[in-house]
């Protein structure tokens, strides 16, 4: 078995010229990232591919699966932006599969298409389970996989840098994982599903779930995962002690993240459940 990554973001130079081109978020203006929910610095080396597989062989990690972060915003832009921004990342990331001879999987963003290993959709989209239902019928018969990841957010007046990231992310990602127990998993059992960031804590919360009258027992589903992306060494040990250490794979978030504090923190709990993060969950997860 070969360790994996599952949560990582990689812009191909046709992306990156689409989003320069642009005059409202998201947009690329110099080396600086515009989006509705603040400006953020980019720098165009982390997107360089032979850094990229350069950083996985510094962590020991063999494979990586990329996405488009919803987190840009681009679901939310009239069809024909949204579409030229998609088409972008597309054509390029396919480019950059062939180019990394293996070493990088992706998720396409919002359709099941061939040659690429999943789906990933915004945290939002998984509360509306009709709306949904065409792209997940599709994927279950490709025996795909779901990556629910958070979406776009807007800083509330006078909110601190932070708040998108620590207060809005992690909402999206709780209600995501709660309506795919509420709904979603009785509907489509055998869809794998990895929610990023630890479904922003929601496992934290069936304690109380329990306190509304459910069987905690009746939330372990083996076809869904968590990644550790951004997490340490305390939110991994209470969700190892909730589900066991089977629904957990290893993601980092690179390059939005430093992964050094996470695949630290994964290391520490020993060699066994660092594989078993790192291989033997996300081998299970891609099929």
């Amino acid at each position: 078995m070969a360790a994996l990554d599952v949560h990582q973001h990689l812009w191909p130079e046709s992306f990156v010229a689409a989003l320069a081109r642009r005059r409202r978020p998201p947009r690329l203006h110099r080396h600086e990232l515009v989006l509705e929910e603040g400006r953020f610095s980019y720098d165009p080396a982390a997107d360089d591919l032979a850094a990229r597989l350069a950083a996985l062989d510094r962590d020991g990690i063999e494979r990586a699966v990329v996405s488009l972060q919803p987190t840009l915003g681009v679901e939310a832009l009239p069809p024909a932006e949204r579409d030229e921004l998609v088409e972008a990342w597309l054509a390029g990331t396919r480019e950059l599969l062939d180019a990394a001879a293996g070493r990088l999987l992706a998720f396409a963003p919002g359709r099941v298409l061939d040659g690429f290993a999943g789906v990933s959709i915004p945290a939002a989209a998984v509360r509306d389970r009709d709306g949904l239902a065409p792209l997940l019928d599709a994927l279950d018969e490709r025996a795909g996989v779901l990556f629910v990841h958070p979406g776009a957010a807007a800083l509330p007046p006078g909110a601190p840098a932070w708040w998108a990231g620590i207060a809005e992310y992690t909402a999206q990602m709780q209600a995501a994982y709660l309506s795919w127990l509420a709904g979603g998993r009785s509907r489509w059992p055998s869809v794998r599903v990895v929610f990023a960031i630890l479904a922003g804590g929601a496992p934290f919360q069936l304690e109380r779930l329990a306190r509304r009258g459910v069987d905690v027992r009746s939330t372990l589903d083996p076809d869904v995962y968590l990644d550790v992306a951004t997490y340490g060494r305390r939110a991994i040990e209470l969700c190892i002690e909730t589900f066991g250490v089977d629904q957990l794979v290893y993601g980092s978030d690179t390059p939005v993240a430093d992964p050094a504090a996470t695949l630290h923190a994964v290391r520490g709990f020993g060699e066994s459940v660092h594989r078993m993060l790192t291989e033997v969950n996300t081998e299970r997860l891609l099929g």
